[in-house]
């Protein structure tokens, strides 16, 4: 007899004949009478035992506990008192042959259950966790999103290619994880934290369309959204611009995103990395709540208040936003708001409220009349308003008032849960300036293409270059990223060198690269998205471990294989390494990591 899914059952099936391997969710005695509630991929199905109508079949049942795994056969009938809540409750099986096929310890926690038990239990049993319905339900929607993509990319020319896991370590971005070469004695791999060179190169190749679903390692800081590990949908084109990338991404959310029943745009709203940054504080703004800031530098600038005026006339910005109905917000509020400006960067945050048809300063009598009106204007602030205001260096305003943003719009309720509001974020700074190194950085990587229209400031004023990258934003969310690359050796080798990096050193590290683009480089760009963060957003998960099967924690550490683990002296002397001091067993205890 062929096997069925426990949810599939259904009262088309009352009078079959059906054959269920299940696990145990649940064991319900009434006293003679045993229920099971059995559970598979598919869901779950009510057994009802009842000891006088097949002993042998009772003796097995009645023995039977949770999380055991157990084959029943047996008739699918109508139930007595259907239950409305499971998909399969207008029905149950009676069996009539049975037999345990594993038997279970108790389980530290229950499946259906584990949101009680701690995430460090969870992770350390992460096969049972893995058991509950919702992460079963995410892995599969991964899995058909997987697959949709792949479909899509088909569709549209791209040869699914892989590129190397064992590569060179390369100067920017995150940390690499490293790989001992026991053959080549003082040599390293690096695992690649993204194919980037590698797809570069096959575009150099003529393959013109390439795709992968690739793994990449990261050896980041602790970061509560990020993974040591994880996955990307990799996508690089030749022939194309930046219109072409985004029309084809926005193809792509177009199949897969209404698998989950959200329908995007036909097309994305965009917004320049300068504007956002005025408007939202963030390159990557929530855009489906209000809240959006306004300058008020030129309206206050000659105020009587000096650090509105001394902050202008420094080079800096006076900014904020409005909120309706804040306006009675405590002392104890709005502290807590100065102190999240302040984590930001900023003095501090100073208020404004409009109530009783007056207009109030936090600090009075520093704004005339006319001052006080005009800001209010400029904010929207309403009657049983208030506003937040941040005087400080344009780009620590951004930084403050965006987080003081995202606080406001939560404590006030004002994100809608149903939205889903995507938009493109163009035109990044092609550098930005590190003030610990005293030298530039690459804002994405030193291979995203400047603007066309900046190369004559490339020497003379780098911060002001910007670059052929593009962002794709949902709900403050980023998903990927990408851009139009480099594909001619000179240029590339002004990058490297306005990025501290000479002659010598480009060619040691890159020279495969800039030799590459001497051959005929076609125009070409692409773009990466987080395969995680994209599920996680589509089943609305509050954390990517919820839809990845094996996470790590916050310190890059698998609670259920305890890796990284100490390895064999004989190992380590094998790669013609010594270590310093023993290294730590491995702790058994982790903190619990917040997303």
């Amino acid at each position: 007899m062929q096997r069925r899914g426990a949810g599939t059952l259904s009262t088309s099936d009352i009078g079959s004949r059906v054959l269920l391997k299940a696990w145990v969710r649940r064991r319900r005695d009434m006293g003679g009478l045993v229920f099971l509630d059995l559970r598979d991929r598919s869901g779950v199905a009510q057994v009802a035992v009842y000891p006088e109508a097949h002993p042998e079949v009772t003796r097995i049942l009645f023995a039977a506990r949770a999380e055991w795994v157990v084959e029943v056969e047996g008739e699918v009938v109508a139930r007595e008192s259907p239950n409305p809540q499971m998909a399969t409750g207008a029905v149950e099986l009676l069996p009539d042959r049975a037999c345990i096929l594993s038997r279970s310890d108790p389980p530290p926690f229950v499946p259906d259950a584990a949101s009680d038990a701690g995430e460090d239990t969870r992770l350390r049993y992460r096969y049972l966790d893995l058991r509950r319905e919702e992460l079963q339900r995410n892995l599969a929607l991964r899995s058909e999103a997987t697959l949709a993509v792949r479909n899509f990319c088909q569709e549209n020319g791209f040869l699914e290619i892989e590129t190397p896991m064992l590569t060179r370590s390369t100067p920017e971005g995150a940390r690499d994880y490293l790989v001992p070469s026991r053959v080549h004695r003082g040599s390293f791999y690096a695992l690649p934290q993204s194919p980037q060179i590698f797809k570069q190169i096959l575009m150099v190749s003529g393959f013109e369309r390439y795709v992968q679903i690739v793994r990449c390692f990261r050896d980041e800081d602790l970061r509560a959204d990020r993974q040591p590990e994880f996955t990307q949908i990799d996508l690089e084109l030749s022939f194309v611009d930046e219109e072409d990338v985004i029309a084809l991404v926005e193809g792509l959310f177009h199949r897969i995103f209404p698998l989950v029943g959200i329908e995007p745009p036909r097309v994305f709203p965009r917004l320049t990395y300068a504007e956002a940054m005025r408007r939202f504080g963030s390159d990557r703004p929530d855009l489906r709540f209000d809240l959006e800031i306004a300058d008020l530098s030129q309206l206050l600038a000659e105020s009587d208040f000096r650090a509105f005026s001394a902050t202008v006339a420094g080079g800096g910005v006076i900014r904020g936003f409005a909120v309706p109905g804040a306006a009675a917000a405590s002392r104890k509020q709005v502290d807590g708001w100065v102190q999240v400006a302040r984590r930001f960067g900023a003095a501090g945050a100073l208020t404004l409220r409009r109530r009783d048809g007056e207009i109030q300063f936090q600090v009075k009598g520093v704004l005339s009349e006319a001052q006080l009106s005009a800001a209010a204007a400029a904010l929207g602030l309403e009657e049983g308003g208030l506003a937040l205001i941040v005087a400080a260096p344009e780009a620590t305003a951004a930084a403050a008032l965006g987080a003081l943003r995202l606080e406001l719009a939560k404590a006030y309720d004002l994100i809608p849960e149903d939205e889903h509001a995507f938009v493109w974020v163009t035109e990044f700074p092609l550098f930005e300036w590190d003030e610990k190194s005293d030298r530039w950085h690459a804002l994405h990587h030193p291979f995203t293409s400047p603007d066309p229209r900046d190369l004559e400031l490339l020497d003379s004023a780098p911060g002001e270059v910007r670059s052929r990258a593009y962002d794709v934003v949902l709900n403050g969310m980023e998903l990927g990223g990408g851009s139009i690359r480099i594909h001619q050796s000179e240029i590339q080798s002004r990058v490297f060198e306005l990025l501290g990096i000479d002659a010598e050193e480009a060619e040691h590290r890159f020279g495969f690269l800039l030799q590459a683009l001497r051959y005929g480089a076609p125009p070409h760009g692409g773009l990466a998205l987080g395969l995680d963060r994209l599920i996680m957003m589509m089943v609305g998960a509050d954390s990517i471990r919820d839809v990845i099967a094996f996470p790590k924690t916050a310190s890059a550490t698998c609670l259920m294989t305890e890796a990284p683990a100490v390895v064999d002296q004989a190992q380590v002397e094998e790669l013609g390494l010594a270590l310093l001091a023993e290294a730590p067993a491995p702790s058994a205890v982790e903190s619990k990591e917040q997303d």
